[in-house]
């Protein structure tokens, strides 16, 4: 960003044996490369994740997408012209029911329907704090990666059931009024029978008028103005849960909180600045979901969503994407480059993961060229192959490919120096080939931003 001074300090681990998949369940078939990253600006890790990288904590790493069992490949929305679709509107349409009436479906195993339970809560709000508390609290263990984060806490709820009065058989029976009349001879009250000429004429004529009313309906509606159906905007939806007769408050707050990016400030940027946000979601005074986000130069990237197990009829995981597109929308507004939602990983080949696919339009990185491709290009190939290139121009290429590993940055004894200098100090060093291999990973732009530490 402009005036800051800020580096990024990371260490290079290189590329993995294998260890267990966590998708595929394959033992020693997941590779990956992977460094550490000490402190990173936010302008190096959009650059990285718009290579492949992505983060886990301070832990940077990149799929070996062409040896890795289960291929993952970065994934953008574009968030200015998504529109929720079908099974998007429902569960924002479940959650809104959930704050204007406090009901809470059931869970999917249970089926259709609505638990006959009412809450009692005064507000549902999201606030933050420091992320190294949550993550002590709640540990490692059963931790999910979706296209968001983590979860943990317990919450306890008043609740009032609602009782169903039904009448007995008996008193069902003697509110029945008997409606067929017992036949007694002629009713006197009875219109006379009509000849079925007579009839005919009549129903003749009646389709004749409903065919002239029907004519002038037509006539009517082509000599009006054409009217376009606007499809509803996604913020109108999430808008109908902040009614003030609800009965629950829905409200956000956002706080800076622990991660390896350094907050920064830009004029042309959002007023909250860059870098990496905390979300919790209150439930009448009890947390039951966390949420991660980093704020970088053109997208918000979702990092981790922790929920209670409690609510996950709720769809937490895809609601709190949907509010995360809808919050990427308003930072535009604020600074302009800022137009993407980035949901981490698509994996094809795991039928559980290809949920991402469906927040369109979105695109996944070609993988060999790092350009964007958009995913309706991308899946053919991918049902044909776990891995695959989407750029089908044979002539391109990698745009930020190493030309010159001698002007790598390198931390050495707290002094700051190219990877040349380097080398002549370090006379007989055999590291040249790790170099070789991290330059390629992260570019020749962040090779010459990124300070590579070496004992």
């Amino acid at each position: 960003m402009a005036g800051n001074m800020s580096y990024t300090i990371v260490e290079y681990f290189g590329g993995d044996e294998g260890h267990r998949c966590g998708y595929c369940k394959n033992e020693k078939s997941n590779f990956s490369h992977g460094m550490w990253s000490h402190t990173m600006t936010v302008q190096d890790y959009q650059d990285l994740i718009d290579r492949g990288w992505r983060r886990s904590g301070k832990y940077v790493y990149k799929p070996t997408m062409d040896k890795t069992c289960c291929p993952q490949y970065a994934i953008r929305c574009h968030a200015l012209k998504f529109q929720p679709s079908k099974s998007h509107k429902k569960i924002l349409k479940k959650m809104n029911k959930f704050i204007s009436q406090g009901e809470l479906p059931k869970e999917p195993h249970e089926g259709e329907g609505i638990l006959k339970t009412m809450f009692l809560i005064s507000t549902l709000c999201f606030v933050g704090e420091p992320m190294e508390s949550v993550s002590e609290e709640m540990g490692t263990q059963g931790l999910t990666k979706m296209c968001h984060s983590e979860i943990s806490c317990s919450t306890s709820t008043n609740f009032q059931k609602e009782v169903e009065v039904r009448p007995t058989i008996t008193e069902f029976r003697n509110q029945v009024t008997d409606i067929v009349p017992t036949r007694a001879g002629a009713d006197a009250n009875r219109p006379p029978c009509r000849k079925a000429k007579e009839l005919r004429k009549e129903r003749r004529l009646q389709k004749e008028q409903e065919r002239h009313n029907a004519d002038a309906v037509v006539s009517s509606l082509s000599h009006a103005p054409t009217q376009t159906n606007q499809p509803k905007p996604l913020e109108d939806f999430i808008s109908e849960s902040l009614m003030n007769n609800s009965a629950h408050r829905l409200e956000f707050r956002r706080f800076l909180c622990d991660s390896p990016l350094e907050a920064e400030y830009s004029v042309d940027g959002p007023t909250m600045g860059y870098g990496s946000f905390h979300q919790q979601y209150w439930l009448d005074g009890q947390i039951v979901a966390v949420g991660v986000i980093d704020i970088l130069p053109t997208c918000v990237s979702s990092v981790y969503l922790f929920y209670h197990p409690d609510f996950a009829s709720l769809s937490l995981g895809s609601y709190s994407a949907l509010r995360e597109i809808a919050f990427t929308r308003q930072l535009q507004i604020q600074s302009s480059k800022l137009s993407y939602y980035y949901l981490g990983f698509y994996i094809h080949s795991c039928p559980k993961m290809r949920y991402k696919g469906q927040y369109r339009p979105s695109d996944l990185l070609c993988p060999e060229t790092f350009v964007w491709v958009p995913i309706e290009q991308c899946t053919p190939h991918l049902d044909n192959a776990r891995y695959a290139r989407f750029n089908q121009d044979p002539d391109a290429g990698d745009a930020c490919v190493l030309t010159d590993l001698g002007r790598a940055l390198v931390l050495y004894k707290r002094g700051l120096m190219p990877y040349a200098v380097y080398s002549r100090k370090r006379k007989g060093c055999s590291d040249e080939d790790e170099m070789q291999q991290y330059a390629s990973l992260v570019g020749q732009n962040c090779v010459e931003r990124i300070l590579l530490y070496r004992s």
